[in-house]
């Protein structure tokens, strides 16, 4: 499984974004999708995940900002993140898992930078 993520920038507090993350290769091998990011200094911290059923579950400090989802028709997970915060400046990584069999794949990682 290969994943690419994009839709990382500079935005300003108070704005959006929405993160892809496009999939190719053994896709029916994926159980779940989701979003690590990390911060500068900080260690890699889960911030949602979504089954193959679609059913999601978050961060707690992210809940009612951010929303994942994923396209299976397009092989493509999204998170729309709402109301940025400037404590949300991190590097974006989208996973796949796809069980133990197979393992866990990662893309490349997309930045966001959120300006106060």
């Amino acid at each position: 499984v290969q994943l690419q993520a994009s839709g990382g920038g500079l935005v300003q507090a108070g704005g959006s974004v929405r993160l892809s993350c496009s999939a190719s290769g053994s896709i029916f091998s994926v159980k779940s999708m989701g979003w690590y990011r990390q911060a500068p200094g900080k260690q890699r911290e889960l911030v949602a995940v979504i089954t193959s059923g679609g059913s999601a579950n978050y961060r707690d400090s992210v809940k009612g900002r951010f929303t994942i989802s994923r396209d299976n028709a397009e092989n493509t997970l999204y998170l729309q993140i709402n109301s940025l915060k400037p404590e949300d400046t991190a590097v974006y990584y989208c996973f796949a898992d796809a069980g133990p069999r197979y393992g866990v794949y990662w893309g490349q990682g997309t930045l966001v930078t959120v300006s106060s």
